[in-house]
């Protein structure tokens, strides 16, 4: 049984998102394909009773800017969620309502992100722009190595307890068991900063000098023809806007974003823009202006290095 299939009302959908979609009737195999190309697993489960599966089809993935920008960063899959391999996916990751999104790392299978309901395009586009600048092995060799610290055994036990492996596949229950170590880990690694972050600052202060960045004119008012807005996202999920110049150069961007985000005068970062089919990552030395780099009325994301 072909059980990979939209519930779609849109047939355009269908030309949108040719070659996005995995074909694959398992999740292990899905994995795969994304691991071996280095791209994110965007997970669809759909319903048929629940109307906003209808919507998402129409006008999210139906979207021409969600599907191309699918198609070039992230493998996709979708199932219904009362299929078999759309309950081994409910169960384990503990889904109650559909339908749901999920974007999960093919390397260890934990979620990284996760959406239900109606998901406007606007909304879902934002909210991948962290994941284009790197996919799932890059992410992982950019993670600082850190040595494992010996976990509490009777509390470890209870929590492996919890699961239920007996009737997943395999590979799930690896993946339960990734989870976890991530979980504890990310744990460590909160501790460890909080402990070394003054002996590192005051042991190394010439670190991440900041390039002098150029001074910040008074915000532009006037006519919307003249003005190009901007919003940014910041690495702590909250967003800022500003109104520049077209004829602006947008290392403005950088003497606007420094102040606003901790250790910006003293962290190097640089900007990524979502475009359809591709995304566009934006340097402090390039000589574009804001019309020349298209960044009227658009959303960017900051991110360090």
């Amino acid at each position: 049984m072909h059980q990979l299939h939209f519930v779609t009302l849109n047939k355009k959908q269908d030309n949108l998102l040719f070659g996005t979609l995995s074909r694959m009737l398992h999740l292990v195999l899905a994995k795969l394909e994304a691991s071996s190309l280095d791209k994110w697993l965007l997970i669809n489960l759909q319903s048929t009773e629940e109307f906003s599966s209808h919507m998402l089809n129409r006008d999210t993935w139906g979207n021409e800017a969600v599907a191309q920008l699918i198609r070039s960063n992230f493998i996709f899959w979708q199932v219904y969620y009362d299929t078999s391999e759309g309950r081994k996916v409910c169960t384990y990751y503990h889904l109650v309502s559909m339908p749901a999104i999920l974007l999960i790392d093919p390397v260890t299978g934990q979620k990284v992100h996760a959406w239900n309901g109606m998901v406007h395009p606007d909304r879902l586009l934002e909210d991948l722009l962290p994941y284009l600048d790197k996919g799932p092995k890059g992410h992982h060799a950019a993670q600082p190595q850190k040595r494992p610290r010996k976990v509490d055994q009777e509390a470890s036990t209870g929590k492996q307890g919890k699961i239920a492996v007996e009737d997943e596949d395999e590979e799930l229950a690896r993946a339960i068991a990734a989870s976890l170590e991530v979980v504890i880990e990310a744990s460590d690694a909160s501790d460890d900063d909080m402990a070394e972050a003054e002996p590192e600052e005051e042991n190394e202060p010439s670190l991440n000098i900041k390039p002098d960045y150029p001074p910040l004119p008074e915000e532009p008012k006037g006519s919307r023809e003249l003005l190009c807005r901007v919003a940014i996202r910041l690495p702590n999920n909250q967003r800022i806007q500003r109104n520049f110049l077209h004829t602006d150069p947008i290392k403005l961007l950088w003497s606007f974003c420094a102040p606003q985000v901790e250790d910006g005068e003293k962290r190097a970062f640089h900007f990524v823009q979502a475009i359809p089919g591709a995304s566009q990552k934006l340097q402090f030395g390039s000589d574009l202006t804001f019309r020349k780099a298209g960044l009227a009325n658009s959303m960017i994301n900051l991110l360090w290095g």
